[in-house]
C-alpha cells in the first residue's frame, strides 16, 4: 500500500544511495588525483590514514573499480526516481544522455595522461569525470520517468483533458438522464449524465469548454 511514510522512507534510501555515490567518486577523485591535491594544500595525516585504510579495502585495486562501483549506486538511485510528466521527453533523448555520459565517465582516464601540470591534470579529469556523471544521471532520470508513465498506464487521452466517466443509466421517476459522449484512449465512448433528484440542490462544475 502506498503511503506518505513509504513514499518519505524510499526517498530517504534513494537520497543515501546517490549520496554513497558522490562519496564513493569523491574518494576516487582523492585517490587518483592525490598529487593535485597536495599541491593545493588539501590533504592532511588524518585523510592520509583515512585513505591508507580504504586503500586495504580494495576499492581502489582497479582504477575503473570505485568508478563502477558510484556508477552502480547512482543507477539503483535512479530506479524510484519520480517527477512532473513532460511529454517532450523521449527514449532517444535518453538514452543520448547516457551514452555521452558513459564516454566522458569512462574515457576521462586519457585525461590523465596529458603532460602539463598535476593540478591541471587533476582539474581536467575530475571536470570531465563530473561531466559525464551528471549526464549520466540526467539521462538517467529521464529514462526512469519515461519507463514509469509508461508503466503505470495514463488514464488521460492525447490532449490531457478527460477521464473514464460515467457510462451507466441512473434512472428513477424523478431523474434527469443527458446522453454525453467522450474520448479516451483514444476512442469515443458514450456515457450519460445522471441527475437523480432534481429537488435538492445542484452544482454543475466544469473548466472552459467542458
Amino acid at each position: 500500500m502506498q503511503t506518505g511514510e513509504n513514499d518519505q522512507a524510499m526517498r530517504k534510501i534513494l537520497d543515501m544511495t546517490r549520496l554513497i555515490s558522490m562519496v564513493v567518486l569523491g574518494l576516487h577523485f582523492y585517490e587518483v588525483c592525490y598529487g593535485a591535491f597536495a599541491g593545493w594544500h588539501l590533504v592532511s595525516p588524518l585523510t592520509d590514514r583515512l585513505l591508507g585504510n580504504i586503500v586495504r579495502t580494495g576499492l581502489f585495486s582497479n582504477f575503473y573499480k570505485a568508478k563502477l562501483i558510484a556508477l552502480g549506486f547512482l543507477a539503483i538511485a535512479l530506479i524510484g526516481v519520480k517527477g512532473k510528466k513532460d511529454e517532450k521527453q523521449h527514449y532517444k533523448t535518453a538514452l543520448l544522455y547516457l551514452v555521452i555520459g558513459l564516454f566522458f565517465f569512462l574515457t576521462s582516464y586519457f585525461v590523465l595522461l596529458v603532460p602539463v601540470k598535476m593540478q591541471v591534470v587533476g582539474s581536467l579529469y575530475m571536470g570531465v569525470t563530473g561531466l559525464g556523471y551528471l549526464l549520466f544521471l540526467s539521462g538517467g532520470t529521464m529514462l526512469s520517468r519515461i519507463i514509469r508513465d509508461k508503466l503505470g498506464g495514463d488514464i488521460f487521452n492525447r490532449d490531457q483533458e478527460t477521464f473514464p466517466q460515467e457510462e451507466r443509466l441512473i434512472e428513477n421517476e424523478y431523474s434527469v438522464n443527458l446522453p454525453a459522449r467522450y474520448l479516451l484512449k483514444g476512442k469515443v465512448r458514450n456515457s450519460y449524465i445522471n441527475y437523480i433528484n432534481m429537488f435538492r440542490a445542484l452544482l454543475v462544475l466544469g473548466s472552459p469548454g467542458s
